[in-house]
């Protein structure tokens, strides 16, 4: 079917923390990347997205921090939305749920249904923390998990094992807010009945969208086949768009409803003819999403949808998997993640280094993994050894052998003719592939343009060829400058900012997306700009510090979740009185000869002065220590130690990350004090 228009929503991201590589992998860099290729081709595209901020979560977040809800939303919409607009996601609005527009939305929304009698209302028990005075959302009740005995479940789901759970299958639950256990209350709320749309729904995705991706397809396949059952649309809470109703103080949109409405409240923020995009079936609705996204947008929303007054459904819902990082799944509570914010600001100029690493590494099909020695290999021998390499080495010759300006080509040989033939094929292979939401295919196609290009040049060697025959080489160039044009215009969505740079080089803005595979997007005495650098050589050293932040965030998430170990056996009073702790000052301090561990330290302990082997070497070097103040234990029993008689034993503290400490006065000290 031809559609006069297209809806493009990417999922909303949740504004209680940074964005990561693996949003920008699951969704916001494929959505780019279509949505570049259809303003390319002229199509009418709206590109919807925003941020989500109502739920537990972000109320959690504010009471850790001791600030409100909107102190944390706000602090996130802005850091998020600068992100995007500096890495090239080219929304047409980047909304947000705290709105007063979506607000007005989503109660409208609620009451539709509620008026037509859509809901259904229901009494159960829910847990109530009576010293905050207050129902316990599932994220503000933990407990130990009934699978695997996990002591810090949350009432949804179990972090260590992963279970999805409810409050009431805790064991010794207790509210995250006052620490007090939960009673059990009666409450009131309003459910979506999605076992009565079963079967609406089967035939909508199981028979008339057969062609969606398989991850997709199979996962509502799943949901269906074990039945629906209602959902509820509202919540206990003081943060989010109160329930429109009488009788619903004190009870606000249950996130998952309130956010996808955040597209249609985003949508009347941008156009006044928003309705063209939501309720015209001439519209093409995509929605964008992660694999953890996938019933809420092919089950619920489709169905809050349909039971409203002529709201068009998705045509299709192109989820991915997962991106992991350097082997481990990212964790946005231990910190194992790349920051979008922070990768722009150590990396300025490398955003499209990243797009283009995202987008070859893209999880498509199954998780994938990004590792800096992908992203540095991806640039370094694709980046710049191929693509940046062919368009320098054009341009230069160009601007050498004719002063800029594109030559008349001659008659084609064979060799000229197969390059173009293949040339011409890149457009349609691109499109194929982006038309079937296969990024990874799609780049592969369109980088194989560059491929192609290089690989001419290096077979007709016009650097050589111009020696013995000129023009010949007029043709050669004329042929490499359309392949470098037409690369401006086929690298447009996925590396964009790099595409406007060629663009300028070759000087001609008005190429488009028709013109691909044309021979004469530079016309004969067309003049090109100066030759520029498009990407550089990214070392070591960059790649290396990366990985050393990794390796930081690593060690000290294992010191924070190291356990102190337990208490050794108790001593009598009249045994811990015996030992004589002193406090003494390193005089000396020296290698022990053939070892590893051991110093030989001197320390005048103020009772006299006394050598003492410790084995500490791996962690001090022995200048740096002389002249510190220790507390000794002297009245240790000698004993020999590598041939070294050692006359007490110095006191130190193991940290979490295994690294000792010197047991020292908190100020200068006379030697021989005692300790105790």
């Amino acid at each position: 079917m031809e559609y006069k228009r297209h809806l493009i929503t990417s999922a909303l991201p949740y504004a209680n923390g940074p964005v990561h590589i693996g949003h920008l992998a699951g969704v916001y860099v494929p959505s780019d990347i279509y949505v570049r290729y259809l303003r390319q081709k002229g199509e009418d595209v709206k590109f919807i997205c925003g941020s989500d901020e109502h739920g537990v979560p972000i109320t959690i977040k504010a009471r850790k921090e001791g600030i409100t809800p909107q102190d944390v939303v706000d602090r996130y919409h802005t850091l998020n939305k600068d992100s995007f607009d500096r890495f090239g996601i080219s929304f047409d609005i980047y909304s947000r749920t705290s709105s007063k527009v979506h607000h007005e939305t989503a109660s409208e929304f609620f009451k539709e249904l509620y008026e037509k009698g859509e809901f259904v209302e229901k009494t159960s028990e829910q847990y109530f923390d009576e010293e905050a005075g207050q129902f316990l959302a599932d994220r503000y009740i933990k407990g130990t998990c009934p699978k695997c005995s996990y002591e810090e479940a949350y009432g949804d789901q179990c972090e260590s094992c992963g279970t999805s759970l409810s409050p009431m299958e805790l064991i010794n639950p207790y509210s995250t807010i006052s620490g007090s256990k939960p009673v059990k209350k009666d409450t009131t709320h309003w459910y979506l009945p999605l076992d009565k749309y079963e079967g609406h729904l089967r035939k909508w995705i199981l028979e008339d969208h057969k062609e969606w991706k398989s991850n997709v397809y199979g996962q509502c396949k799943s949901w269906l086949d074990d039945g629906l059952r209602p959902r509820a649309v509202t919540r206990d809470l003081d943060w989010g768009v109160p329930v429109p109703v009488e009788g619903a103080e004190g009870k606000v949109l249950y996130v998952w409803f309130d956010a996808p409405i955040g597209y249609i409240s985003a949508t009347k923020e941008l156009t006044p003819d928003w309705e063209k995009y939501w309720k015209d079936k001439e519209t093409r609705m995509i929605h964008f999403i992660g694999k953890d996204n996938i019933v809420f947008h092919c089950i619920i929303f489709p169905s809050m949808l349909d039971k409203a007054d002529g709201y068009i459904l998705p045509e299709n819902v192109p989820a991915n998997e997962f991106l992991n990082l350097e082997g481990n799944k990212i964790s946005t509570s231990r910190n194992w993640a790349v920051w979008l914010h922070e990768y722009l600001d150590e990396m300025p100029g490398k955003e499209d280094v990243l797009r283009y690493t995202l987008t070859a590494n893209m999880p498509e099909a199954k998780d994938n993994d990004f590792n800096w020695a992908d992203f540095q290999a991806r640039n370094n021998n694709e980046l710049v050894a191929i693509l940046g390499n062919f368009v320098n080495r054009a341009l230069v010759l160009t601007h050498k052998y004719y002063g800029g300006v594109i030559p008349e080509p001659g008659d084609y040989t064979d060799f000229d003719k197969e390059t173009i033939a293949q040339y011409e094929q890149t457009k349609g292979l691109v499109e194929k592939a982006l038309d079937q939401f296969k990024f990874r295919e799609a780049l592969k196609e369109a980088m194989s343009l560059a491929r192609l290009g290089n690989k001419y040049l290096a077979d007709t060697e016009p650097w050589k060829v111009v020696k013995t025959d000129a023009e010949r080489v007029k043709t050669i160039m004329y042929i490499s400058l359309q392949i470098s044009a037409a690369l401006s215009i086929v690298m447009e969505p996925f590396i964009p900012f790099t595409a406007v740079k060629l663009n300028k080089m070759v000087n001609a803005p008005e190429i488009g997306w028709d013109d691909l595979g044309k021979m004469d997007l530079l016309k004969p005495g067309h003049q090109i700009n100066k030759a520029e650098l498009l990407f550089e050589k990214i070392e070591d050293s960059v790649v290396e510090a990366q990985r050393q932040k990794l390796e930081d965030t690593k060690k000290a998430n294992e010191a924070e979740n190291a356990t102190v170990e337990p208490a050794k056996d108790e001593v009598a009073f009249e045994d811990f009185t015996k030992m004589d702790i002193r406090i003494g000052t390193i005089l000396e301090a020296e290698k022990v000869a053939k070892t590893k561990k051991l110093l030989k330290l001197k320390i005048d302990t103020g009772i006299d002065q006394r050598t003492v082997v410790s084995g500490i070497a791996e962690y001090f070097e022995p200048e740096k220590i002389v002249g510190k103040q220790v507390s000794i234990l002297v009245n240790l029993a000698p004993r020999k130690i590598r041939g070294i008689e050692s006359q007490g034993m110095i006191l130190m503290a193991q940290d979490a990350d295994g690294s000792l400490k010197f047991v020292e006065p908190g100020e200068a000290t006379k030697n021989g004090s005692t300790v105790s």
